[in-house]
């Protein structure tokens, strides 16, 4: 049984490091401390973005030999993963390189454009203040959607039986409190039970289905919120104030507690 303090992925793990403005997650994996690349705070911005998936070796600025040799072994077929486990000196070489999920605004400015200029699936070489990256876009996506509704806009969709239908609604708090105030509909993943339920999340849930997620004050189900959003899901929404500020703004037959 996991701590409810930090709730991550294997993938997402370095990349939640390389960004430390963000809040911390839950983890059922080790956490990496690889706090380079990141920018202070990831950008914001309206239209459609990219999201991209990127591995990359890190090398000294001075072993620009090592890096010559590398790009060699890659070209002859080797592996950037299994090279990044050997000779990368960033922290992400214990997933192989692999740093998640990244969108623009939150790498520094020279390995974002390599990345977001780079063919998908070839390794391009770029230099930063920190040495010399081997780097490799795995896949791409649109940016996973992450919003907040207020209690009042949730209470007008969820009057809607067709909304019902469409929609996934997890409520994270634990059973002792889902039994002192729940609302219909909602399926319960106990935040505490997270290392029984979060491997294996997107075999109970759909990620292309539009995600509802609720706690008591809203702090919990944020932090699943964004993990769930590492994970692939498309469209999350975090109940704001929880089922707290629904019972006591809109709904005042639910209890409080």
């Amino acid at each position: 049984m996991l701590r409810a303090t930090r709730l991550q992925s294997p993938a997402a793990a370095t990349v939640s490091a390389l960004r430390p403005s963000l809040v911390p997650f839950l983890s059922f994996t080790s956490l990496h401390c690889c706090s380079h690349l990141a920018l202070s705070s990831p950008a914001s911005g309206s239209g459609v973005e990219r999201e991209l998936l990127v591995q990359h070796l890190l090398v000294k600025e001075g072993d620009a030999n090592l890096l010559v040799d590398i790009q060699r072994r890659i070209t002859r077929g080797e592996d950037l993963g299994d090279l990044a486990v050997e000779y990368s000196i960033c922290p992400s070489k214990q997933e192989g390189g692999l740093l998640g999920w990244v969108k623009k605004g939150q790498m520094v400015p020279e390995f974002e454009e390599a990345a977001f200029t780079a063919p998908l699936n070839k390794v391009v070489r770029c230099k930063t203040q920190f040495g010399w990256h081997l780097l490799q876009v795995l896949s791409e996506r649109e940016e996973c959607v992450l919003r907040e509704i207020q209690p009042k806009d949730f209470h007008v969709k969820f009057q809607d039986p067709t909304f019902l239908e469409e929609v996934q609604l997890i409520d994270v708090r634990e059973p002792d409190e889902v039994a002192k105030a729940s609302l219909p509909s909602f399926e319960v993943f106990p935040l505490r039970q997270f290392g029984t339920w979060g491997p294996e999340i997107t075999t109970k849930l759909d990620p292309q289905k539009d995600t509802y997620v609720m706690c008591h004050h809203g702090m919990r189900s944020l932090q699943v919120a964004k993990w769930l959003q590492s994970q692939g899901f498309q469209r999350v929404f975090n109940l704001a104030g929880g089922i707290h500020a629904y019972a006591t703004t809109v709904d005042p037959t639910v209890p409080t507690y």
